[in-house]
């Protein structure tokens, strides 16, 4: 997921994305810790994920925009 690609997205659906991403890594940690993981990177991805989500909000925040 490209911050480009975020940037085209309303505000409302960002905060949808946020909450997803939040679920998804909170299932990845209890997976982790109960079978274990394939993809090592993969909570890693998330976080990155979920920090591009927040600061696409933060920057449209600040503009000003809905």
């Amino acid at each position: 997921m490209k911050a480009k690609e975020l940037e085209k997205l309303s505000i409302k659906d960002l905060i949808n994305k946020e909450a997803q991403l939040r679920k998804e890594l909170l299932d990845l940690r209890f997976k982790k810790k109960v079978e274990g993981l394939k993809d090592k990177m993969a909570i890693r991805k998330k976080r990155k994920d979920l920090a591009r989500v927040l600061t696409v909000i933060r920057l449209k925040q600040l503009r000003g925009e809905s």
